[in-house]
């Protein structure tokens, strides 16, 4: 079979089951109650998801990176701050703390559950990886700042109540947000750009250079017409994934009711079900010894989340009742701390073993149990 034949039987598919989970979601809307109906909920959204990351890579291809992992970063976190609006303002005992739960959980999945894999599995295959440290060092560095002033700020400050900014404050934090945001952005796609590109490394790890994208045995890119129709389609895909989510919502949170978990655990699972296109595509990536592409997923996916989150909560706080709680507690702050302290040191080297993917899971895996067992 040719490859253009390959590329046909690929589009069949992604091009149905995308269509297949927006008319599930179009039909299930308003009824999705029973057993029978949720259970093709759950598996729209892992085709869904399938599908998206295939249309990712499609765009990536095409436009090249760092482009590629920025689209599926921003696309995802467009569609996982709708959904968070969307749920706060649907009610409930839990809505003060939903967008901390989700965002915090979408941090501490990114740093170390997205990494750790990628850097586990890449350095598994190919024993030592190697991505540039200059930009990724420059990404986590944002990612600790936007962390700090929007979810650790709140609960040392002292002019809101509990672990909330005052009006003004939070007006404050969401105008660094996105000045910090748009920055990075800027740096990452124009200033300098290099620094984000997949890389050559020697036997010791060491960088050589730049990756020759033409020549890394990847199939030529499509055109630009298919190129259109994988970003509508991944566009479709995300929000399916999303919507389909917001319906698996309710059963999640009597799920986690009856277990006796914490509410915060139902943030976890919402930004599991998110950032999977972002975690497949990342271990992807990292399995071809493109770990940079891996990581640039990884932190631009964090930031984000906080980067692009706060200030759409911190405008629609305007007309959402309640209070809107921001600030980690103390276990949440430790995490947090532990991972920085981590990510520095593995970022810092420029190159990575196994191990280190190893430590940031078991912070993934401290961070998980302990969202259950507080």
């Amino acid at each position: 079979m040719d490859v253009g034949a390959r590329v046909r039987g690929r589009f069949q598919w992604t091009v149905a089951v995308p269509v297949a989970a927006a008319a599930l979601l179009a039909v299930s809307w308003s009824h999705h109650e029973g057993a029978v109906v949720l259970s093709l909920v759950a598996a729209g959204v892992v085709g869904a998801v399938l599908a998206a990351v295939y249309h990712a890579e499609v765009i990536a291809h095409h436009v090249g990176e760092p482009f590629g992992s920025l689209i599926l970063a921003v696309a995802v976190t467009v569609i996982e701050v709708g959904l968070i609006v969307m749920l706060m303002t649907s009610g409930g005992d839990h809505t003060s703390t939903y967008a901390r739960d989700t965002v915090f959980a979408a941090v501490m999945i990114t740093l170390n559950g997205i990494v750790g894999l990628s850097l586990l599995l890449g350095a598994g295959r190919h024993h030592l990886v190697s991505f540039n440290a200059s930009g990724s060092g420059s990404a986590l560095a944002t990612v600790v700042t936007l962390a700090t002033v929007t979810m650790v700020l709140p609960s040392v400050t002292v002019s809101g109540e509990g672990r909330q900014f005052s009006p003004s404050q939070l007006a404050f934090a969401a105008v660094a947000s996105l000045a910090l945001y748009g920055s990075f952005v800027f740096t990452q796609t124009v200033r300098h750009r290099d620094f984000f590109l997949p890389v050559t490394s020697d036997e010791l790890g060491r960088v050589t250079g730049i990756l020759d994208e033409d020549g890394d045995g990847h199939a030529d890119p499509l055109p630009a017409r298919e190129a259109w129709l994988s970003l509508g389609l991944l566009l479709l895909s995300l929000v399916s994934v999303v919507g389909l989510a917001k319906l698996l919502s309710p059963s999640i949170e009597s799920g986690v009711d009856r277990l006796g978990f914490p509410y915060a655990v139902v943030g976890v699972v919402i930004a599991l079900l998110v950032l999977a296109p972002e975690t497949i595509s990342a271990v992807r990536n990292a399995l071809h010894d493109r770990v940079q592409v891996s990581l640039n997923l990884a932190y631009g996916s964090a930031m984000a989340s906080i980067g692009l989150t706060i200030p759409t909560i911190a405008v629609a706080s305007i007309w959402l009742e309640g209070p809107l709680e921001l600030g980690l507690g103390p276990t949440q702050v430790v995490l947090l701390a532990i991972t920085v302290v981590v990510s520095i040191l593995t970022v810092v080297q420029g190159r990575a073993k196994g191990l280190q993917g190893m430590v940031h899971l078991v912070l993934m895996a401290a961070f998980a149990f302990l969202s259950i067992k507080p």
